[in-house]
């Protein structure tokens, strides 16, 4: 009985590798060497945009815009970082090796929304939010 069901399952396995196979040469991968590369069009975020120890803010969703970097360097551990009124961010990473808070409010004030991250390498392309400020954790 056992037999019987392997053998009939070995045509059923040769006709979808036959099947894969077809459809897979019917869209054949893209030549890069003809793909065109806008230099403003981005995919997203590369460990080169944001380096280890920095926290890193962009204004608009997708990490587009001007980039601007926080390390630990020049900011207090567990004290609230404001951002100016009109650079708030949309997109932001951390990577700064401890938690961070990011608040819709520009006092950090837990009445609005806030959110805590990870710091091992955490990418945020839309915030749910207007960050206005930060908080870096003590670990």
């Amino acid at each position: 009985m056992r037999t019987s069901r392997i053998l009939l399952l070995l045509p059923l396995a040769a006709l979808a590798t036959t099947a894969l196979t077809t459809n897979s040469s019917a869209h054949p991968a893209p030549n890069p060497t003809t793909a065109s590369h806008s230099p403003t069009a981005r995919t997203g975020p590369t460990a080169g945009d944001c380096a280890a120890g920095q926290f890193c803010l962009w204004p608009e969703s997708g990490f587009r815009g001007v980039r601007r970097t926080y390390e630990l360097s020049g900011t207090d551990i567990e004290s609230c970082v404001p951002l100016p009124a009109s650079q708030g961010g949309n997109a932001f990473a951390n990577r700064t090796g401890r938690p961070v808070t990011t608040y819709q409010s520009a006092e950090c004030a837990e009445t609005a929304e806030f959110d805590t991250y990870p710091g091992g390498g955490t990418w945020v392309p839309q915030s749910p939010y207007q960050v206005r400020a930060f908080k870096v954790w003590e670990r």
